[in-house]
């Protein structure tokens, strides 16, 4: 048995002997890529701004030879943005009298267009999950991945477009809520389906697409009422090349934690009593709600917090009335879920990787905290807040690891964790003010 399984394992072959020659053409597409924009653009890049283009194709590259799909998602995205920067010839005033940039293309076109395919693919899933229908979940997902291709195009073309308005206004879109919603969207999504190919199950779509919906009508609301979609100069305190890299590893955590948060509610469903679960998920939105209510009168809130927590209102409504159907159709949806093991291993992979990224943001917040304001930390409520979803988390995976934590502790946990996180995320910008106060509602 021992000499069957040497010989086998001494006919696998190597790491880069398994490559294919579309792997080695999307990494050499790459390294093209970042030298064409280090001859073009190196003028207007610092020392670190460099070292990131250069350092990014061959980490882009090696996650595409690891998961394949990537080798035709990112070549179509910026296929798309250099389109759509080729329409443009230089000019902002080309997306509204072009007809692509005007209805697909441009920033804010992509970004609904990205929002739709977001709700459908959640409505598709849906209907794949309580329908037992295998074409629900295809359609699903092949709508989520077309979000994610647009959504990427839009952030690419925001880009350009703030270029357009004016040298000293451009900067990469991730600067506020309207620009992080996205991002949060499109990585959650991202990773979302990395682990319907690697554990080959698409019944958790519709609920990690949920949370997605919810961000995605969040940002909907908020580009409604505050015109948030508007390219705006970044405020001081951002204008950092830190800025690029603290930003998405924060946002990879944040995306991650949601992911596992919506695992943990469908093992909930699958092995929790049902009148336990019900009294929960709906009695919790209605308290956390009445505390956010108590906390906005208190701090003598706005007429703006008001009215968002007016629509916090209507979302718990919404979100208690999803609670009830889901769980009166407990039986039917239960039989489609995988086993235990399959969503424990994936809270615990993805709570692994959250915890990694935000822990990295974390260090990388530190340091610039104390470039642009002289000091690591200063218990600024974000970053207390911070630190209070890392705790968390910390104790989750120590929990796992050393008390070997299981079932239903560890859904009930991740689940939870959700609510620390949102606070940490859009709590504090409502109802806090401080050194971040500049993405404050």
């Amino acid at each position: 048995m021992e000499m069957t399984q040497t010989q086998t394992y001494s006919q696998t072959p190597g790491y880069f002997k398994r490559l294919g020659i579309f792997d080695w053409l999307f990494a050499l597409v790459l390294a093209g890529g970042a030298l064409f924009a280090l001859n073009r653009y190196g003028a207007y890049m610092d020392i670190y701004e460099k070292v990131i283009l250069l350092a990014a194709a061959p980490a882009f590259a090696a996650l595409g030879w690891h998961w394949k799909p990537v080798r035709w998602f990112m070549p179509l995205a910026f296929a798309l943005a250099l389109l759509a920067v080729a329409m443009y010839d230089h000019s902002l005033d080309a997306a509204n009298t072009r007809f692509w940039l005007k209805y697909m293309l441009s920033s804010q076109s992509a970004i609904l267009w990205m929002s739709t395919f977001f709700f459908l693919s959640t409505l598709f899933y849906w209907i794949g999950l309580a329908g037992r229908s295998s074409m629900g979940f295809v359609v699903g997902s092949k709508l989520c991945w077309a979000a994610l291709v647009i959504g990427l195009t839009g952030m690419l073309v925001r880009w350009y477009e703030s270029y357009l308005i004016g040298a000293d206004v451009g900067h990469i879109p991730i600067s506020n809520l309207y620009e992080v919603f996205i991002l949060f969207s499109l990585i959650t999504a991202m990773f979302y389906l990395y682990y319907e190919a690697h554990y080959k199950t698409r019944q958790l779509g519709a609920f990690v697409l949920l949370v997605i919906s919810a961000a995605v009508g969040f940002l909907l609301w908020y580009t409604v009422s505050r015109d948030a979609a508007d390219i705006q100069p970044l405020v001081p305190a951002l204008q950092s090349w830190w800025m690029k890299i603290h930003v998405p590893a924060n946002f990879i955590g944040y995306g991650t934690f949601a992911l596992a948060s919506m695992v943990g509610w469908a093992y909930l469903l699958k092995h929790e009593k049902i009148r336990v679960l019900w009294q929960a998920l709906v009695i919790a939105p209605l308290v956390l709600l009445a505390l956010a209510w108590l906390i906005a009168f208190v701090s003598g809130a706005g007429d703006i917090v008001i009215k968002g927590m007016v629509n916090a209102s209507r979302f718990t409504a919404v979100l208690v009335v999803l609670f009830a159907v889901t769980n009166l159709m407990r039986d039917r949806l239960a039989a489609r879920l995988p086993d235990a093991e399959t969503l424990e291993d994936l809270m615990y992979k993805a709570i692994s990787a959250g915890f990694a990224f935000f822990t990295i943001a974390t260090i990388l917040g530190a340091l610039w905290a104390a470039e642009a304001w002289g000091g690591y930390w200063s218990w600024d409520p974000k970053e207390t807040w911070a630190l209070i979803v890392w705790l968390n988390y910390a104790a989750w995976l120590h929990m796992r690891l050393m008390s070997g934590l299981r079932g239903k502790v560890a859904a009930w946990w991740a689940l939870v964790g959700l609510l620390v996180t949102t606070f940490a995320f859009l709590g504090v910008n409502m109802f806090l003010s401080g050194l971040h106060s500049y993405g404050k509602l």
